[in-house]
């Protein structure tokens, strides 16, 4: 085809991609850092894969992160501006008395109660959706599994009203709102947005070592390798953290793993050994 055939097509952002550029954007202003800890986890996925009922992954890192968090108030805590809070005139940082973890979510944005176009879907056909989880270190396995199914198959009007509306304000007035749902030491700034955040693509079999957050924390892991090894990686906020503290973390992380957690899944497996022997 010659160069005079080639005809360039330009399309409007949507609502959902024009959502993702400003939490981007957002994300840029935190100078985030990773710190990455490679665990043996052979183990404790063969007593989870035992479980009944099947406890994913992302559910089992989110409570045992959220319990680490309990003594290490920074990982409960963000960052507020000084021009957040003008009274004080220099920074502040609030601290949450709960976890609430942010697990993004990748499902199709054709349920999005919008009517995206076809050839929107047909250049990205999904979208990322934001799930709140409430103090999941709390709560009992199952049932934090059951939470994380219901967002990622409940119809996206009901369980992402929120994000739908703020995809249909005004780019400038979006910014605001989530600035200020990013900053400000208020109690509803944890339900809003998380404490803490998930995002993993070991499901698709990659890694998302350096995936954007303005969260003071986010957590992801590769898949499990042959060997039961799992690379998992913090991103922190250097404003609140440094790296030693970090890879305690990451240590007592991986303790957790190892012990409640673990105590929890077998619990769940030997349950369901004894109801399937009957």
């Amino acid at each position: 085809m010659s160069e005079a055939g080639l005809r360039i097509e330009t399309r409007r952002l949507d609502g959902q991609r024009r959502l993702v550029a400003d939490i981007v954007r957002l994300s840029h202003r935190v100078p985030i850092f990773p710190v990455d800890r490679e665990m043996r986890l052979g183990d404790l996925d063969r007593v989870r894969r035992a479980a009944v009922p099947r406890i994913g992954w992302a559910a089992v890192f989110m409570k045992a992160y959220a319990i680490v968090a309990r003594d290490r108030p920074a990982l409960r805590s963000w960052y507020v501006p000084w021009r957040i809070v003008t009274p004080w005139r220099r920074p502040r940082f609030a601290t949450s008395p709960i976890s609430v973890a942010s697990l993004a979510l990748s499902r199709s944005r054709r349920t999005d109660g919008r009517g995206a176009a076809e050839a929107d879907l047909a250049f990205d056909p999904e979208a990322i959706w934001w799930a709140r989880i409430r103090e999941p270190d709390a709560r009992p396995l199952p049932d934090l599994q059951g939470a994380i199914a219901h967002h990622a198959t409940a119809p996206v009007t009901e369980v992402f009203a929120r994000q739908i509306e703020l995809t249909m304000v005004p780019g400038p007035l979006r910014r605001f709102i989530l600035r200020w749902n990013a900053h400000a030491p208020s109690r509803k700034r944890a339900l809003r947005v998380g404490t803490f955040s998930l995002s993993t693509l070991a499901g698709e079999g990659c890694g998302n070592r350096m995936h954007p957050t303005f969260l003071t924390t986010s957590l992801t892991y590769t898949p499990l390798d042959d060997e039961g090894r799992m690379t998992v990686t913090l991103l922190a906020d250097h404003r609140l953290l440094d790296g030693v503290p970090v890879a305690r973390a990451l240590a007592a992380l991986e303790e957790t793993l190892s012990g409640p957690i673990r105590a929890e899944l077998a619990a769940l497996a030997a349950e369901g050994a004894t109801q399937s022997g009957r």
